[in-house]
């Protein structure tokens, strides 16, 4: 009788082959089910806020830790001063939440039927005198501002920071003659920044974010003229129920201390 002879290798290939299937058997056996499938992530969703330039650093650290808690959505961001975005709003910019710098712009916003429901105020706001670095020209108080020679640049009327500059001037009696007004309040800082100012009226928040790049000088008269953040969804919104999410992180707990951390104040109780 002929002996059939197999090598090592054969017999393991042999013993891997009959474990599979064995495997196999018992598996069909269990009425095991194959893995569920990964579930789809959220479709994708983009939220358009139009806020102030004074927002402009701590809404768009919001805006990724938003995006962060709610995958699939993507914040864009419109960043300007607040009688501005009030204008491109009522030119129907597709804007689905308005935050302005103050109550005067939003209620204009309102008397034009641009937000719905009732703006909810999430921070305060209060001016301060930026320089160069050092303060060369060695400004001290507001009064130094309306010295001749001194060049300074201030925000635009309408523009939330230009009209609390003008109430400090009421409440004062001093008028300042500026360099140039500007539309918004980074536009301000950047004039400051460049050199091409001895000073501008900004926010206190303002130079906090521009540290090492400008020095502030604090006037206690500033302290009479506060600035009131509201927030609202506006009429326009294609996405009015994330723009309600949205906003109810920024009037959350999460978004206030971000805010605090930035130097804005707590709004009015």
């Amino acid at each position: 009788m002929t002996q059939l002879l197999f090598s090592p290798r054969a017999v393991r290939r042999a013993a891997a082959v009959a474990a599979v299937a064995a495997a196999l058997l018992l598996t069909g056996c269990s009425g095991a089910t194959a893995p569920a499938a990964t579930p789809k992530s959220a479709a994708p969703q983009t939220l358009t806020v139009y806020a102030a330039a004074s927002l402009t650093a701590t809404f768009t650290q919001l805006g990724k830790d938003f995006e962060a808690a709610h995958p699939g959505v993507t914040v864009d961001f419109d960043f300007d001063g607040s009688s501005t975005l009030v204008a491109q709003l009522a030119q129907g910019a597709p804007a689905d939440v308005f935050a302005s710098a103050d109550e005067k712009n939003m209620q204009a916003a309102a008397t034009q039927k641009l937000i719905a429901g009732h703006p909810i105020d999430f921070a305060t706001n209060t001016l301060e005198i930026a320089t160069p670095p050092g303060n060369p020209a060695h400004l001290a108080s507001f009064a130094d501002l309306a010295k001749p020679g001194i060049k300074t640049v201030v925000c635009a009327d309408g523009v939330p920071c230009g009209n609390a500059v003008e109430q400090v001037e009421k409440n004062t009696g001093i008028t300042i003659a500026p360099l140039s007004e500007e539309q918004s309040v980074t536009n301000v800082l950047a004039k400051v920044e460049s050199g091409d100012a001895d000073a501008g009226v900004v926010y206190v928040t303002d130079v906090k974010g521009a540290a090492g790049k400008v020095t502030g000088v604090e006037f206690p008269e500033a302290k009479q003229v506060v600035n009131s953040y509201p927030i609202a969804v506006t009429t326009g919104a294609r996405r009015p129920e994330l723009a309600k999410r949205f906003i109810a992180y920024v009037t959350g707990a999460q978004g206030r201390a971000t805010l605090a951390a930035a130097g804005f104040g707590a709004p009015a109780e």
